[in-house]
C-alpha cells in the first residue's frame, strides 16, 4: 500500500499466526525494506507473542527502526506486552536503543509497570538515561508510587 505496509505486516498486526507461516512460506520478506512499522513491530503492537516469536525464529531485525515507533522494543513496552518484550530481550534486543533519547525504560515509566520496570532493569535498562526533553525514567513516574520507588531501589 501508499506507507508500504505489506500483507506480512497485516498478518502480523491481525495476530494471526496461521496467515504469518503461510506468507513465510511463500517467501514474504521476514525484513523488507519499510519506512514505516516492520511485520516485528507489527507484532509487538498486537501483543502476539506466537507472532513474535515465529519472526524473531526466522531472522527478523530486532533493531528495526521506525521514525514513529522507535524499535520493536519500544512499542512492546509502550504497549505493555510483557511476553513480547521478554522474548525480544531474550533474542538480544537492545534494552538501550533510544528514540529521541527516549529508551524502553522511559516507556515503561510512563506506562507505570512495575514488572516491566524490573524486566528491562534486569536486561541491563539504563535507569539514568534522558530523553530529549533532559528527562530519567523516574522524571515520568508519581513520588511515592510503586514505579518511582522501583526505579529509586535500582538507583
Amino acid at each position: 500500500n501508499i506507507d508500504g505496509s505489506t500483507p506480512l505486516c497485516d498478518a502480523c498486526a491481525s495476530g494471526s499466526i496461521e496467515c504469518v507461516k503461510l506468507l513465510l512460506a511463500y517467501g514474504a520478506k521476514v525484513n523488507p525494506p519499510l519506512y514505516t512499522a516492520s511485520p516485528l513491530h507489527e507484532a509487538c503492537m498486537s501483543g502476539s507473542s506466537e507472532c513474535v516469536r515465529l519472526l524473531i525464529d526466522v531472522g527478523a531485525n530486532l533493531e528495526a527502526h521506525d521514525c514513529h515507533f522507535g524499535t520493536p522494543l519500544h512499542v512492546a513496552c509502550a504497549r505493555e506486552h510483557l511476553d513480547c518484550v521478554k522474548m525480544l530481550l531474550n533474542a538480544g534486543a537492545n534494552v538501550n536503543a533510544a528514540k529521541l533519547h527516549e529508551t524502553a525504560l522511559h516507556h515503561a515509566a510512563k506506562v507505570k509497570n512495575v514488572d516491566l520496570i524490573e524486566m528491562l532493569v534486569e536486561f541491563g535498562g539504563n535507569i539514568y538515561a534522558r530523553d530529549n526533553r533532559g528527562k530519567k525514567p523516574s522524571d515520568y513516574t508519581w513520588s511515592s508510587s510503586a514505579p518511582a520507588k522501583c526505579l529509586e531501589f535500582y538507583e
